[in-house]
C-alpha cells in the first residue's frame, strides 16, 4: 500500500504543475465573479468531509485487501503444517509398525536363543555322560585285561571265536570314542548356533533402539507442529476478525459518505438558481485548444468517475469537464479544472493519480477524445451521485445539472 501512495504523489505533481499554470492564467478572468458565485467555485466543508470520508474508504479498502491477503497466507500455512502433520503422523505409524515387527523378532530370537541353550546343554550332558561311561569302560578294560582276555580264550570254541570276541570289544571301544566326538561336534554346532543367535538378538536390539530415537524425534516434531499449528489458527481467528472489523468500519464509512452525498445534494439544490446562471453563460464563442496530455488526463478523470457506468455516461462526464473550462466561472485549462481543489473526489484520494500510472482503458479514452473532438452531449457543469433530490439529466448512476 505503500508503493501505490507513493506512485500516486508522483504522478499527482506533475500534474499539479500545470494547474498552478492554469490558475495563474486564470487570476484576472476569476476577478469579476460575484461572491455567491465565487462560493459555488471554493471547498466548501460538506465537500471536504466527502473527500476525506472518500480517502478513508479508499485506506480502509487498502487495509481490508492487506488483511485479506494475510488470512490467504495464514490458510497457506496452514494447510501445509497440516499436511506435514499428516505426513510426520504418517512417518509415526510406519516406525511404530517396524518396532512391533522388531519386537516380534526379538521375541522370536529370544526363544530361539533358549532352545539353542538347551539344546547346548543337552548336547554338554549327553557328552560329558558318554565321556564318564567310556572312560569307565576302558578303566575296566584295563584292570580287568589279563582275566577277561583268559576268561575270554577259556570260553571262546574256538580261535575264530575268540577273536571275534576280541574284534568286538574294540568295536566297542571304537563306538564309545565315535559318539564321543560326534557329541563334542554338536556341541560345537549348537554354541556357533548360539553365538550367532546372540549376535542377530544383538542386531534386532541396536535396530530397535535405532528406530525408538526416530520416534522420539518425529513426536517432537509432531509436537512442534502441533503448537505452530495451534498459534496459527489463533493468528487465522485474530486476521479474519481484523478482516470482519475492517469490513464492518468500511460499511460504515460508506453509509456515513453516502449521508455527506445526501447532505452536499441537498446544498446543491438550495443553490441550483445560483449553477443556473452559470450553465446560462453564452461560451459559443470559447475556443479551447487542448495540450497535448489533456486527451489522456480526461480519460483518466472519466474512467475515475463512471466506470461501469454506460458510454453515455462517460461523454457526460468529459462534457462537464470541457464546459467548465470554456465557463469564466472556472479555470480555463483541462488539468485546471480537474486539479481545481475540491470540485473532483478523484484527486483528493488518489485515485487519479494511481489512474494516470496504471493506465486508461479504451472505452474512457475513446470518449475523451470524442469529447475534445466536439461531442459535447449536455450543457451541465455539475454531476453527481443521483439521489433524487437534484434534478436533472440522469444517466446511470449521476444525475447532470
Amino acid at each position: 500500500m505503500g508503493e501505490k501512495r507513493k506512485r500516486r504523489t508522483g504522478a499527482a505533481l506533475v500534474l499539479f504543475l500545470l494547474f498552478a499554470v492554469s490558475v495563474c492564467a486564470r487570476e484576472t478572468q476569476a476577478a469579476g465573479i460575484g461572491g455567491a458565485q465565487r462560493g459555488l467555485m471554493n471547498r466548501d466543508t460538506t465537500q471536504d468531509d466527502i473527500d476525506d470520508a472518500k480517502e478513508q474508504i479508499d485506506q480502509l479498502e487498502d487495509q481490508k485487501e492487506d488483511a485479506e491477503q494475510q488470512v490467504n497466507d495464514i490458510n497457506d500455512k496452514k494447510a501445509g503444517l497440516e499436511s506435514e502433520l499428516g505426513t510426520l503422523n504418517g512417518q509415526l505409524s510406519d516406525i511404530v509398525a517396524s518396532i512391533n515387527d522388531l519386537e516380534v523378532q526379538i521375541a522370536d530370537k529370544e526363544t530361539q536363543i533358549a532352545q539353542a541353550k538347551d539344546a547346548l546343554a543337552a548336547a554338554e550332558a549327553r557328552s560329558a555322560k558318554q565321556y564318564e561311561d567310556m572312560k569307565l569302560r576302558i578303566q575296566y578294560m584295563y584292570e580287568n585285561s589279563t582275566d577277561s582276555m583268559l576268561e575270554t580264550l577259556l570260553t571262546s570254541s574256538s580261535l575264530t571265536d575268540f577273536l571275534n570276541r576280541a574284534d568286538y570289544i574294540m568295536q566297542i571301544n571304537q563306538y564309545d570314542r565315535d559318539q564321543l566326538a560326534d557329541y563334542r561336534m554338536l556341541q560345537a554346532q549348537i554354541a556357533e548356533q548360539r553365538d550367532a543367535l546372540n549376535a542377530e538378538m544383538d542386531e534386532l536390539v541396536a535396530m530397535e533402539e535405532s528406530m525408538r530415537e526416530k520416534q522420539d524425534s518425529v513426536n517432537s516434531l509432531i509436537s512442534q507442529t502441533r503448537s505452530n499449528l495451534a498459534q496459527t489458527n489463533q493468528d487465522l481467528a485474530n486476521a479474519t476478525a481484523n478482516v470482519q472489523d475492517l469490513d464492518e468500519k468500511l460499511k460504515q464509512m460508506i453509509e456515513y459518505e453516502q449521508q455527506l452525498e445526501i447532505q452536499k445534494a441537498k446544498e446543491d439544490a438550495a443553490r441550483l438558481a445560483a449553477i443556473r446562471e452559470q450553465e446560462q453563460e453564452d461560451t459559443s464563442g470559447v475556443v479551447y485548444v487542448p495540450a497535448d496530455n489533456d486527451a489522456y488526463l480526461l480519460g483518466a478523470i472519466i474512467q475515475c468517475e463512471s466506470e461501469g457506468e454506460p458510454y453515455e455516461g462517460k461523454l457526460a462526464v468529459g462534457s462537464v469537464v470541457l464546459n467548465r473550462v470554456r465557463s469564466s466561472y472556472f479555470p480555463n485549462t483541462i488539468s485546471g479544472v480537474i486539479y481545481q481543489s475540491g470540485q473532483f473526489s478523484p484527486v483528493a484520494s488518489g485515485r487519479l493519480a494511481y489512474r494516470l500510472e496504471a493506465g486508461v482503458n479504451d472505452e474512457c479514452m475513446r470518449a475523451a477524445q470524442e469529447v475534445l473532438g466536439g461531442t459535447i452531449t449536455l450543457n451541465c457543469l455539475y454531476f453527481r451521485t443521483n439521489n433524487g433530490i437534484i434534478q436533472g439529466t440522469i444517466i446511470g448512476h449521476h444525475v447532470f445539472y
